[in-house]
């Protein structure tokens, strides 16, 4: 069907930039060099008006204030934010808000699936289609990790974390409909274990739609966009949580990297292989999941714990699956290569968030989100793909 997509149309867009240069040379080389002008890349975009001024109307409020309100129909104008990034009174009232939305998000979740949790806690929230290659299940191990660091190793984070989950898994998917069970049984766990002493808390909220995106997104205070590099086409929910003041932790991958270029690499948190580390490692074979097991002693410890009962004690067995997964040589999408950078990551986003003045850099990912509007989108299909530059205002 792409075949065909390909050859009938006059234009075939890429979308992100690293995913068009994937697709000319090394998904579909041959027709690329058959018609190299068809190719173009328009990276996707969102809607300020939606995912800023209508869900979360106090922080909009706060930056019509502080610039005027142009920035609603030209989001460029979002820049002129940057100039507040150091000051004082903006930061507090920027933080009060965020504050203020995870209030009204702890609050949707305990409406939803009576779990209490702390919104005084760090937000850190991954909210998106279950997929493998989106990788829940990175997320998971680390989670594991830092759960067995608690319990087993006596050390208490210098963060109190709030995990949590949301999206949906297709009718047939087995491994992502399995991914939502394990989260599940993982909160169900760490969240009644007193060991834990209220330190990690893990949340999966159901049913994942726009009107509750509208409410997660603007309580987050970082972004999992971590999926495996190479794999995603685009992304947009990396752009709902940045404009909305979340910092993001991912790889270089989609639109992480035009965010990356936007706003900075200081200000972005970015770990793991490369997209032609992981196409070299494909092709010569060179990513064996057992020299991780066997190398690293808490890498072997989290995967352990799959194959033992600890997360599903009255159904032993129930996550072998995960073990067997990931240690069959068949991982795709290189969970294990990625673990310990993505542990260390981690770490960084601790210390980040432990000087408030340091984690103001979240408002400068919000300036700078001016590239990632549908309106830009929308100009460059006009003008580049449909030829009606006339009509452009």
């Amino acid at each position: 069907m792409a075949h065909l997509a390909i050859v009938g149309s006059h234009s075939v867009n890429g979308v992100a930039a690293l995913h068009t240069d994937l697709l000319k040379h090394a998904l579909i080389p041959d027709f690329y060099s058959l018609w190299p002008e068809k190719f173009n890349n328009k990276t996707n975009g969102i809607t300020q008006r939606r995912w800023l001024l209508k869900a979360n109307s106090l922080l909009s409020k706060l930056i019509s204030r502080s610039i005027g309100e142009e920035w609603i129909t030209d989001i460029d104008k979002l820049r002129s934010i940057d100039s507040f990034a150091d000051d004082r009174g903006f930061q507090e009232e920027f933080m009060r808000i965020k504050q203020s939305n995870k209030e009204r998000l702890a609050k949707v979740i305990f409406e939803t699936i009576r779990v209490k949790v702390d919104p005084g806690s760090f937000f850190d929230i991954q909210a998106k289609r279950i997929h493998e290659y989106k990788r829940q299940l990175l997320n998971v191990l680390h989670i594991v990790y830092q759960y067995l660091s608690i319990i087993e190793d006596g050390q208490e984070p210098s963060v109190s974390r709030t995990y949590i989950f949301a999206g949906k898994a297709a009718p047939g998917y087995w491994t992502a409909k399995q991914t939502i069970k394990l989260i599940n049984s993982l909160g169900n766990i760490i969240n009644n274990d007193p060991r834990v002493k209220g330190f990690v808390k893990v949340v999966f909220i159901p049913d994942y739609r726009v009107s509750l995106a509208e409410k997660i997104i603007p309580g987050a205070d970082l972004s999992e966009q971590i999926s495996t590099a190479d794999k995603e086409a685009s992304g947009t929910g990396n752009m709902k949580f940045a404009l909305n003041g979340a910092l993001t932790i991912g790889t270089l991958d989609g639109t992480n990297i035009e965010i990356m270029e936007e706003v900075g690499k200081d200000n972005i948190f970015i770990f793991g292989l490369k997209a032609d580390e992981i196409q070299k490692a494909k092709s010569n074979g060179l990513y064996n999941p057992s020299d991780y097991y066997y190398n690293n002693p808490k890498i072997k410890r989290v995967m352990d714990s799959f194959s033992s009962h600890m997360f599903c004690p009255e159904e032993s067995g129930l996550f072998r699956w995960v073990f067997d997964a990931l240690l069959s040589g068949n991982d795709q999408y290189f969970h294990l290569a990625d673990l310990e950078s993505y542990i260390t990551a981690q770490r960084d986003v601790d210390d980040c968030y432990k000087n408030p003045d340091v984690w103001a850099k979240a408002i400068l990912n919000m300036a700078y989100m001016g590239k990632f509007s549908s309106d830009r989108t929308i100009k460059e299909y006009a003008r580049d793909i449909w030829g009606m530059s006339s009509f452009i205002a």
